[in-house]
């Protein structure tokens, strides 16, 4: 399975490789209550939330993780 823009939060957290990627690039984001209530979203829909921006994530820097996600697994 290649991880994309349209997969959901919840499918890269549920890969514990992918999980461990997210977790280098945003700490402790994995662990945050809110993050319960994304899990359903897709990254790209993630991007679109104002708090994406308050967290600094962009496009590129999600496009980065998927990267390296991919090259993980």
């Amino acid at each position: 399975m290649e991880f994309t823009l349209e997969t959901t939060l919840g499918e890269v957290l549920a890969h514990p490789q992918a999980k461990q990627v997210l977790d280098k690039h945003l700490p402790g984001v994995a662990a945050n209550p809110m993050v319960q209530m994304a899990q359903g979203l897709s990254l790209n829909a993630i991007l679109s939330l104002p708090q994406a921006a308050q967290l600094g994530l962009t496009r590129e820097k999600v496009e980065g993780i998927l990267a390296e996600i991919n090259q993980r697994i």
